[in-house]
């Protein structure tokens, strides 16, 4: 029998840092084991390249299972591999990547170089005994024209442009057609929405003991390590790109977490809070896996504005004077009146923070001995 992959108790301790490009990109990066036995998250946040590509930006991040070498790995190294291909490389004339940026070219050099380190931490792994683990890939490349979405796997990226969730990136399941098929064709099978019952993922960096059929093209194997790739041109209405592993996603949809942070942006100057912010919500939704989130602001994205400033003092407010209240006739706060205040406000993306924040921290207040945090999960 296998060691248990959960802990009894949370590690809720947050990892969390930031940072900019003379190009006007910020951001922020969280991350926290939770519920997991061991970290196996990994992430690479480079707002401004080196030498002839400091307008451009690199951010990804790593879900790695069964394992931790093959995500810590691919975060320390994909970059150089996806630079040093011939499509994707610094032109000396041109000082940047080729004169004319041709988001085709860039393309396939993104997808050469996934295939390439691939095929190297392939013979590392034979050479060095490694793990049997893999991980996923979700990342950005951003220059001053495009913005280029990469994905193998089913950690997540999306663009909010002017409000609205504008692209976000496909998950590659077991279970969708196109990946089932080429697992078939592999000689494998899809059981319990699982590559040969085992594998919830379809496309995967490392993974190796799904790859060893030497005579099939890397790309055709049972797991596959070739990204999707998308570019769209930049415009002034891009506000923000998050890039998170499915423990995020697995708890909020694409449009819940970009009505959140785009609300959260409005009355906090902080992107690490905010980072922070959205992993309290996600471990109070249910998320029981490693949580990892990357936000990064275009110069588009929306700014403190006072009028939400007042509208959230006056909800928190109000929120803590019926709490008082119940405290002081020796009752517990009515979370129900909370839930049906803040819908009846249409409040739509504080809901769930200010409940599992108020609720958990008073409860805590109340019955510090009580192991809250698992109610307050069972309660959303």
């Amino acid at each position: 029998v296998g060691a248990d992959p959960y802990l009894e108790r949370p590690i809720l301790e947050k990892h969390v840092s930031e940072g900019g490009s003379q190009s006007g990109l910020n951001y922020a990066v969280a991350s926290m084991q939770g519920w997991r036995a061991q970290m196996e998250d990994a992430h690479t946040c480079m707002p401004q390249l080196r030498g002839e590509l400091t307008d451009w930006g690199y951010f990804a991040v790593f879900d790695g299972h069964a394992g931790t070498t093959v995500a810590q790995y691919c975060s320390r190294n994909l970059l150089d591999h996806i630079l040093a291909t011939a499509n994707v490389s610094p032109s000396p004339s041109s000082g940047g990547i080729k004169a004319s940026e041709e988001p085709e070219q860039a393309k396939e050099g993104i997808r050469e170089g996934f295939l390439n380190i691939d095929r190297h931490m392939h013979q590392l792994a034979r050479q060095d005994s490694w793990d049997r683990s893999g991980s996923t890939a979700a990342a950005v490349l951003i220059s001053p024209q495009h913005i280029y979405f990469i994905n193998c796997g089913d950690s997540r990226t999306l663009l909010c442009h002017d409000g609205q969730v504008a692209f976000y990136t496909e998950d590659h399941k077991p279970f969708n057609p196109r990946e089932k098929e080429r697992i078939q064709n592999a000689g494998g099978s899809v059981t319990l929405q699982r590559v040969n019952g085992s594998l919830a993922v379809s496309r995967a960096l490392g993974d190796f003991d799904f790859k060893e059929v030497d005579w099939r093209p890397q790309t055709e194997q049972l797991v596959s390590p070739e990204p999707e790739v998308y570019h769209l041109e930049r415009t002034p209405e891009d506000e923000f790109l998050i890039l998170a592993c499915d423990g995020v996603w697995d708890a909020i949809g694409n449009e819940e977490l970009c009505a959140f942070v785009r609300s959260r942006l409005q009355v906090c100057e902080d992107l690490r809070e905010i980072c922070s912010q959205v992993i309290d919500l996600c471990l109070y939704k249910g998320s029981l896996d490693n949580i990892s989130i990357i936000i990064v602001c275009f110069p588009g994205a929306p700014q403190v504005s006072q009028e939400a400033l007042q509208q959230e003092a006056a909800l928190e407010q109000q929120i803590d004077a019926k709490v008082e209240g119940d405290l002081s006739r020796d009752e517990d706060p009515d979370l129900l009146y909370v839930i049906k205040f803040l819908a009846a406000e249409e409040i739509f993306t504080y809901k769930n923070c200010l409940i599992t924040i108020w609720y958990v921290e008073y409860c805590n207040c109340l019955h510090p001995t009580t192991n809250n945090q698992t109610n307050s999960i069972a309660l959303l």
